[in-house]
Order: structure tokens, then C-alpha cells, then sequence
């Protein structure tokens, strides 16, 4: 089976979650997790519809036609309008290469070139490279820009809308983490040319209101850029998580369920409920997470509190008064367990007051009806 390659939202999905090996490898292998999850018979509802990839492929055409016309009057009104405003004739250079490295090295030529040329340049779907934990990740942006002063800057076309100028915080956010990983794969580029800088902000071109007219917004993803470069730095390579693995080890879906809960069980994973918004494995995670009674599934908050109260017995225990007196956390779990028990023994007590009938208010009665 052809591995499948890293891409944006898989690395974004990665930084959001650093911890969980188990991702961290089969990622980085280039296993198909929605036919792993299948197999093993949790498959995720992950992942657009028809209906709504076609609608986006759409207008993304829309808004890249006329040689990327209406996309660069938006760069230049959002981000940089004290620049010469772009021509007619823009730059559209061509990317057309044979496979992701050639793509990739096309790309880096073209950026060079539009770097020097001092004009306005559209990149439509370049090719980026970022070394991820060891292993090579090839990124394609919508689309990134060039300004006439040397900046370069990342565009996300999407398909939701923005709605009295303002979109869904939920999806800006993920568009925001996905476009911080296109950056970062831009910085290593600019590295290499003199004169080149990558904005911190990117432009997010989602449909006006309920039209199919495009608008835009900057989005400053300084803090995501930095939150993402840390966690993916903190990633481990596959081959060390390799090395802990037994030998032999597949995750080959032709296998039975059985043998493959076994081979994903032996790779450390690290369960969140927002695991399910971002991983097609989420559901197999949870069920076992919750058949080992691990806080995990309550939440990375909860599990952050509870300290070394790894599973909900141990909490539980701890409330209770059978944990360590010495460990602060079962001590603050022991007396909440205690507040709230005098609490709810307070409230019980004054419930038959409470429960005493009210006085009804007097309502006069109508007058009879004269006929």
C-alpha cells in the first residue's frame, strides 16, 4: 500500500497534540488511519463531504480566476495598501514539475524570481518542504503572494462564510493552525534568499455572507506559528518510536480486528475529546480510554488537575479519603468530596421548606357574558 504523505492539517493536528505517539507514528509511516479504523471497526465520520469539496473547488476558482485578479486587490487592500496597487498583469508563474521534490525545487526558483522582480506575484498551489521529526513533509498552500517589497505571505481560501464580517471561531482557528504550518515551511525558504520575509499575518478568503462573492480578513498567526514550531519540535522521530515497537510489528488492515487492536495498542497513544474533530482513529481511542477508566477522556484540563491520578478510580478513591495524605491532589479531592457533601446534606435539609405549596395569587373572575 502507497504510504500516504504528511500534510497540513495532519501536522497541525500533530502540534495540537505532541504527547500521542501512536499519531506521531502512523503519520510519520504514512499508514492509512481511516482504513486502520475501519478495520478495527470504529470507523470516524472524518473529513468533508462531496457536496462540500466541490463547492470549495469551486470557489476557490472563483476567486483565483482573471489570473488571480480579485485574490491580489484583496492582499493589497488587507495587507499592504500602501503598496502600488497590482496591474492586470500580474505575475502567475508556472509550478508544473515531476513529483513533490521537482514541485517543491519549481517553487523555491519561482519565490527567488519574484523576490528579485520587485512586482506583484501570485503562487497558485506552490509546493513547500518541512523536515518533520526526521521525516520530509511536502505542504501545498492555496496560494501564497508575493508583495513588491519582498514579503511573502500565505492565503486560505475556504468555503465558509463570513457573515457581517466575522466567520466561525472554531474553523478560523483551525485555518489558522493549518496556515501556521504553511509559514513555517516558508521560513525555511526565505532563509536561503536575501530580502525575503514572510508576513506574520495570513489573509483568510471565505464567501460573503450568503453569497459566493468572496471577502477576506488578516489573520495574525504569530501565536500559532510559535505554539506549532515548539510542539512540532518537541515531536519524536519515527524511527526511535519504531525502535520500542516489537518486531514484526503491522498494521496491515487485512488483518483481523483482533490482531490489530493489538498492534495499536503496543504504540502509546494520548486520548482528548478534541482528538475527535481532528483524528480518524478518535473513536477506537475512546473506547478504550473509557473501558480503562483513564481520565484522559475527561478532558486535557481534568487530566492536568488530577496530577498522578491517572484513571477515575484512583480519583474517586482519593475523594473518598483512601488516597496518600501526603499528595496534595487527593488531598484537594478528599476535602471538595467533603464540601460537597455537606453542601448537598444542607440542601436536603432545607428542602421540605422549599417544597411547602406557595399561596396562589387571587384572580378576580371574569365577569359573566351579558348575552
Amino acid at each position: 500500500m502507497q504510504p500516504r504523505p504528511l500534510d497540513a492539517r495532519a501536522l497541525a493536528a500533530l502540534a495540537a497534540n505532541p504527547g500521542c505517539g501512536r499519531r506521531a507514528l502512523l503519520d510519520g509511516a504514512g499508514v492509512d488511519k481511516h482504513a486502520l479504523a475501519t478495520a478495527l471497526g470504529s470507523p470516524a465520520a472524518f473529513g468533508q463531504s462531496q457536496f462540500a469539496i466541490v463547492r470549495g473547488n469551486s470557489f476557490e476558482a472563483k476567486v483565483k480566476g482573471d489570473g488571480g485578479a480579485e485574490l491580489l486587490r484583496l492582499v493589497h487592500g488587507h495587507l499592504d495598501p500602501g503598496a502600488e496597487p497590482p496591474g492586470a498583469g500580474a505575475r502567475v508563474p508556472d509550478l508544473t514539475a515531476a513529483g513533490p521534490e521537482g514541485r517543491a525545487a519549481r517553487t523555491a526558483l519561482a519565490l527567488r524570481e519574484a523576490t528579485a522582480a520587485k512586482d506583484w506575484t501570485l503562487l497558485d498551489h506552490p509546493m513547500l518542504a518541512l523536515e518533520v521529526a526526521g521525516s520530509p513533509a511536502y505542504l501545498e498552500p492555496d496560494a501564497v503572494v508575493v508583495h513588491p517589497d519582498g514579503r511573502w505571505t500565505v492565503v486560505e481560501i475556504k468555503s465558509f462564510p463570513m457573515i457581517d464580517a466575522a466567520a466561525d471561531a472554531a474553523k478560523v482557528g483551525a485555518a489558522a493552525r493549518q496556515a501556521a504550518v504553511y509559514v513555517l515551511a516558508l521560513e525555511r525558504t526565505a532563509q536561503k534568499l536575501a530580502g525575503a520575509e514572510v508576513g506574520h499575518s495570513v489573509l483568510l478568503v471565505c464567501p460573503k455572507d450568503f453569497s459566493n462573492l468572496p471577502t477576506a480578513a488578516a489573520v495574525d498567526i504569530r501565536r500559532e506559528r510559535s505554539v506549532t514550531r515548539r510542539q512540532l519540535d518537541r515531536l519524536t522521530r519515527v524511527e526511535e518510536l519504531a525502535a520500542t515497537l516489537p518486531e514484526g510489528l503491522t498494521f496491515d488492515p487485512e488483518r483481523t480486528p483482533e490482531e490489530l487492536a493489538e498492534a495499536v495498542a503496543a504504540v502509546d497513544a494520548a486520548y482528548a475529546p478534541e482528538c475527535l474533530a481532528a483524528c480518524e482513529l478518535a473513536f477506537h481511542c475512546r473506547e478504550r480510554a473509557r473501558s480503562a477508566g483513564e481520565v484522559t477522556a475527561l478532558g486535557r484540563s481534568v487530566r492536568g488537575e488530577l496530577g498522578a491520578l491517572t484513571t477515575v478510580e484512583a480519583a474517586l478513591a482519593a475523594a473518598s479519603g483512601a488516597g496518600c495524605a501526603e499528595d496534595p491532589t487527593a488531598a484537594a479531592l478528599h476535602r471538595a468530596a467533603r464540601l460537597r457533601a455537606e453542601a448537598l446534606g444542607s440542601a436536603r435539609d432545607a428542602a421540605p421548606a422549599a417544597d411547602l405549596p406557595r399561596p396562589r395569587p387571587h384572580v378576580p373572575e371574569s365577569p359573566a357574558c351579558p348575552c
